[in-house]
């Protein structure tokens, strides 16, 4: 019985790192589109202020919910890749709006 419970306590926690590595390697890709749209030009000065802004507040989301109980909950990992995809859709938009910061 117990080596059952360490068994699924032990998958329960692996699957749980992956997310939380997929949630980072995510907001890590999203920084990294946002700085190749100002070094080509594709991102104004405003627009760039505005998807930082939302990238911090992510960041921000996702370190609430890990000092809250030490583990981002399904519920709090739904909300966070909700907010990921639309800041996603956002610097796809801005990045493709035909303004120049030239």
């Amino acid at each position: 019985m117990k080596t059952k419970l360490i068994m699924v306590t032990a998958i329960l926690l692996a699957l749980t790192t992956n997310t939380n590595a997929q949630i980072r390697a995510r907001a890590h890709q999203e920084r990294q589109r946002i700085k190749q749209g100002v070094r080509s030009g594709e991102l104004t000065k405003a627009e760039t202020v505005n998807l930082v802004k939302d990238q911090r507040e992510i960041r921000r989301e996702i370190r609430t919910a890990k000092t809250n109980d030490g583990v981002i909950t399904p519920v709090e990992r739904k909300e966070i890749r909700q907010d990921q995809r639309q800041a996603s859709r956002k610097i796809y938009r801005k990045k493709h709006n035909n303004r120049d910061r030239n």
